[in-house]
């Protein structure tokens, strides 16, 4: 019985290795056929509020970014940040040749200490009253401005965002400050 076991624990060992490095092979493929490492894409992929920045399918150009805000929505309806709510207003322009689906849960948002916050898709759905940004599709040469949302400790300062075309992309950073 113990023999069974110990076997069992070493091939279940011994295929989520397996699928662990098959993961890790692909992410590597797929950032060199964009060329150069893994390192010199990110560095060569940062950009500032302002200014046009490019993952995938789509092109992020953040517009403001403030932060300090207790609650999105109406008076009669709306949502309270459990410490502040930072709202982060971008265009996004899908450059590709099909549709793509825009997922506000894809972004990322930093503080200085290496932090990662997800946005409030929630939240992001009362601060967009006009038009939804979160499972939004957007065709070719189309583009949606919103309001990104993150809900953040009160006395954190977000530095950077990391702006994806989909959940599996490896992203494009935005620096805040």
């Amino acid at each position: 019985m113990r023999k069974t076991t110990t076997l069992a624990l070493i091939a279940t060992a011994v295929v989520a290795l397996g699928c662990g490095s098959g993961a890790t092979d692909n992410a590597s493929s797929s950032g060199s056929d964009e060329g150069g490492a893994k390192g010199e894409e990110k560095a060569a992929k940062t950009a500032k509020i302002g200014q046009p920045a490019r993952d995938g399918k789509f092109e992020f150009t953040v517009k403001s970014s403030k932060c300090g805000v207790a609650k999105v929505g109406s008076d009669l309806i709306g949502d309270k940040a459990q410490g502040q709510f930072c709202l982060v207003t971008m265009n996004v322009k899908n450059i590709g040749k099909e549709a793509q689906l825009l997922d506000g849960s894809s972004q990322k948002a930093y503080a200085a200490d290496g932090t990662e916050y997800s946005s409030d898709t929630e939240a992001g759905l009362y601060a967009n009253k006009e038009q939804s940004t979160f499972f939004e599709e957007i065709n070719p040469g189309n583009q949606v401005t919103g309001v990104f949302v993150f809900d953040i400790p009160k006395k954190v300062k977000l530095t950077k965002l990391e702006l994806h075309d989909s959940a599996f992309s490896g992203g494009v950073t935005v620096a805040l400050s």
